[in-house]
């Protein structure tokens, strides 16, 4: 998979991305993540990007004209399955939508910064607007950072076990079960005997149970049963 981010900051996602899990990724050959500076694509040599918006106010405004040339020239070689803008007002990123994400190609992540890009990129080019929760960031870099790290290890093979992402918190719309590991005895606090017991139905019967109870307290919406 490839993803693509345009970013008027891109320094800010490059330590995300180079540790850990998308590292490896990375090196696999598995994850391609490509960090590009709008500023190479500057209306002037003063490198701008952004202009005062119409009708007055405060903050800048992302311009059309060094988007457009940024998505036309890298998506010469093959087309993006998706333009992502990153943004506040978009659809609230879930597991669901990461799995779908997953299964792409190639995609472009649009950073937002000051007050936004024009909205007339958003109307030509914009394929999906994601936020990643009901909070303003100062960037849509760190927003841009989850989406590669959530949508990366779901990629086969990135994962030492690729069961693992399967029974992750959300998937299936459950929150994951608690779990343990050694010692079974740690200043009288015991782990569950029936993790210990080696009964693998019973001990997934268990972990099923033990997820629709913890998802019923903590998230009932995702139950529907708010």
């Amino acid at each position: 998979m490839e993803i693509h981010i345009l970013s008027v900051v891109p320094e800010l996602i490059e330590s995300p991305l180079n540790h850990s899990i998308m590292k490896r990724a990375q090196e696999k050959g598995l994850l391609q993540v490509h960090l590009h500076h709008l500023r190479k694509w500057a209306v002037n040599d003063y490198g701008q990007v952004d202009d005062y918006q119409y009708g007055g106010g405060a903050g800048m405004v992302m311009m059309c004209e060094p988007i457009e040339k940024a998505i036309l020239e890298l998506s010469q070689e093959t087309p993006f399955d998706e333009i992502i803008y990153l943004t506040p007002d978009g659809n609230t990123f879930r597991q669901q939508m990461a799995n779908r994400l997953s299964l792409k190609k190639k995609l472009l992540l649009l950073c937002g910064h000051y007050k936004g890009i024009d909205q007339r990129i958003r109307d030509q080019y914009v394929t999906m607007e994601i936020s990643v929760g009901d909070y303003v960031l100062s960037g849509g870099e760190l927003a841009a950072a989850i989406l590669v790290d959530t949508i990366g290890r779901l990629i086969p093979g990135v994962l030492n076990d690729e069961t693992s992402a399967l029974t992750d918190s959300f998937q299936d719309n459950l929150l994951a079960p608690p779990v343990y590991t050694r010692p079974a005895d740690y200043k009288g606090w015991k782990v569950p005997d029936i993790l210990l017991s080696g009964d693998l139905k019973k001990i997934e019967e268990w972990r099923h149970e033990q997820a629709v109870e913890r998802t019923r307290i903590r998230r009932p919406d995702l139950l529907g049963e708010e």
